[in-house]
């Protein structure tokens, strides 16, 4: 394996760099938008059982906020329960960007690796072709293993860059979808606070007036 990658030349360098860091970020993305640890199960309504039971307090609702990206939203909008509903939900969209921020960390770099390893194996064909036709004209067609060397050069980094681009890609698209549907979840876990939290305020003030 390794004269292999010895015979495709210096490009073969960056292509492997590219490799390990996109290989890192893989795994560390799956670690990170496991979708319990995402959206934990059934947040909402413990938020609400602590607001029935009013052991909805500081503590409880910092620890939702270092729990998860869901719990950092949610967490804004409990801090402004008391508001309208308008300015509860502008709070919970505005930490939701952050959050979606969050969970896309190191995507753009995946992707940047997907678009460049197929240029670097590129690179690494021209300069191969280069040689190939360097070596045509100083010592004709007659040095088979010259034209070999160049050829074989050219076809190894093309094919690594190829090897490296083709999974990042698909990664990168999978990491993509996945955090769309995470955020999809996030809004409606949001907008069922919001609802919840309003709705037991409108029925409270309902019951006062008629009293």
């Amino acid at each position: 394996m390794w004269e292999i990658v010895k015979s495709g030349g210096w490009l073969m360098l960056p292509i492997i760099a590219c490799s390990a860091i996109a290989l890192a970020i893989i795994v560390e993305r799956f670690w990170a938008l496991r979708k319990q640890q995402v959206i934990p199960r059934h947040l909402v309504a413990q938020v609400w059982h602590w607001e029935k039971n009013k052991q909805l307090n500081d503590e409880k609702i910092t620890e939702m906020r270092k729990g998860s990206p869901l719990g950092r939203v949610l967490a804004a909008g409990i801090v402004n329960r008391h508001c309208n509903r308008d300015v509860m939900k502008e709070s919970i969209e505005e930490t939701g960007r952050h959050a979606v921020h969050e969970l896309e960390r190191f995507l753009n770099s995946l992707g940047t690796i997907a678009a460049i390893t197929p240029l670097l194996g590129l690179l690494g064909t021209v300069i191969g072709m280069i040689q190939v036709f360097t070596d045509l004209t100083l010592h004709g067609s007659g040095d088979v293993s010259s034209l070999a060397g160049g050829i074989s050069q050219a076809l190894i980094t093309t094919a690594g860059g190829l090897v490296v681009a083709i999974p990042s890609l698909m990664f990168y698209r999978y990491f993509r979808g996945k955090i769309d549907e995470l955020v999809i979840i996030m809004e409606q876990e949001a907008i069922k606070l919001v609802e919840v939290m309003h709705g037991d305020r409108s029925q409270e003030e309902k019951r006062d007036n008629n009293a």
